[in-house]
């Protein structure tokens, strides 16, 4: 079934017909039941995670937490797996999904709630008083910094102006994750803490270029090198500290000891560079040599798009990353993939179709992305309407919308940032 929910709409040339099949291969490759079946195994109470090997009879309890978009889905197959095993869980998403053992609450993204806060109060107390005999397996997804979170100082409605306006500031992800580590007790390594003196596994599913796992969804079970002076100097750098009227004691410093970390793996399940693989697989399936040219593409999506446009020659080009989008209009709607296409539009010629799309299907707006080419372009001169002017009020979506070019997917269980294809005749 194709997760593509317009596909055929969106079908008028071969070259969009390639660019289709390669975005189904794409989430596909990323969907909950394929991560577990290709990187997690069960036997005689053996797990097996990649190529570790984790006996349970050691552990007295075996518990789950999950957090961030797609933990849920990931969490399901685990619960499924583990059967009587499992202790109990408890896990955080945008989307509902139904289990056994697992409590599950529905969080708010991309701005923290009480919500989210209460979910995390909540997971911490039912998870105290563990022992070396306990282990604890951690789903961390994309989107964890938002949907789990327990404030150092900061209270929640200053929490949620911080986060808004590193949203809007165009700082990457990293910049945006440094700042979040000091403001949480369970972020940057922090969750170590009270889940310490249990083995922890944590399952990671990246949504950041160059996975470093310390920045995923804010690193809470990697050690963290950053200080909370460079996130103070963070904010400055984009005029936030004073404009917020923040203070130094609103930050924390990150765990350091090792000690915290010794009974602690980190596992990466699944990034952008599985989705880009599976494209390249199904790009030579019909016939095509598809390059990656990077997976861990950042920088303004108003150029991001037309550097790959200057790579290409002929064939199709690949990168993942996470560009980032400078608002200028907060009333605008779209995100940084229909931006990325959108701001091309004016330099595209009647060879080229470029697509960038968000893995989880939502990209700031119910579209996942969106297609521009040749038959874009003639839809604007049938409209009369100038994508600049939606450019410039960060209005991608409704573009799109009018053009019949936005990518319809509906929210997916899974999140490795973002996928963009160019295809040059």
């Amino acid at each position: 079934m194709a997760l593509i929910k317009n596909f055929e709409s969106l079908n008028k040339t071969r070259e969009r017909k390639i660019c289709l099949d390669l975005i189904e291969a794409a989430l596909s490759s990323i969907q909950p039941q394929n991560i577990i079946a290709k990187n997690l195994s069960l036997n005689d109470n053996i797990l097996t995670i990649q190529d570790r090997i984790i006996d349970l009879t050691r552990f007295e309890r075996i518990f789950l937490l999950g957090f961030g978009k797609g933990s849920a889905g990931l969490s399901k197959y685990i619960e499924s797996m583990l059967g009587s095993l499992l202790t109990e869980g408890y896990v955080i998403d945008l989307e509902p999904e139904r289990f056994s053992k697992i409590q599950l609450t529905i969080g708010t993204h991309p701005l923290p709630s009480s919500t989210n806060l209460s979910f995390t109060k909540n997971a911490l107390q039912r998870l105290g008083n563990l022992t070396e005999r306990d282990l604890v397996i951690v789903v961390i997804g994309g989107g964890g910094s938002v949907l789990f979170e327990n404030p150092y100082r900061i209270d929640l409605e200053k929490l949620i102006e911080v986060n808004r306006s590193l949203l809007f500031s165009g700082a990457t992800i990293t910049e945006m994750n440094l700042v979040r580590k000091h403001l949480s007790l369970v972020k940057g390594g922090g969750l170590i803490k009270p889940l310490f003196p249990a083995s922890i596994i944590s399952l990671i599913a990246s949504d950041v270029p160059g996975n470093d796992l310390s920045v995923i969804a804010s690193g809470p079970t990697a050690k963290d090198e950053t200080t909370k002076e460079q996130a103070v100097q963070t904010l400055k750098k984009y005029n936030l500290f004073e404009k917020l009227d923040l203070s130094e004691e609103y930050f924390i410093e990150t765990p350091k000891e090792d000690r915290y970390f010794a009974n602690t793996t980190n596992i990466l399940l699944v990034s952008n560079q599985t989705a880009l693989s599976a494209m390249q697989r199904k790009a030579k399936e019909l016939g095509f040599a598809a390059k990656i040219v990077t997976d861990r593409l950042q920088g303004d999506a108003r150029t991001a798009g037309k550097g790959l446009i200057d790579k290409a020659s002929s064939g199709i080009l690949l990168a993942g990353g996470e560009t980032t989008v400078k608002v200028l209009n907060k009333g605008g709607q779209g995100g940084r993939n229909q931006e990325v296409v959108l701001a091309v539009l004016p330099i595209l010629d009647e060879k080229t179709t470029i697509v960038s799309f968000d893995s989880d299907g939502w990209d700031n707006s119910p579209f996942a992305g969106a297609v521009g080419d040749f038959l874009t372009i003639q839809k604007t001169k049938e409209l009369d309407i100038n994508p600049e002017t939606f450019l410039q009020e960060n209005n991608s979506f409704l573009f799109f919308e009018k053009t019949g070019d936005g990518i319809i997917t509906n929210r997916l269980p899974s999140n490795v940032s973002d996928l963009l294809i160019v295809l040059k005749k």
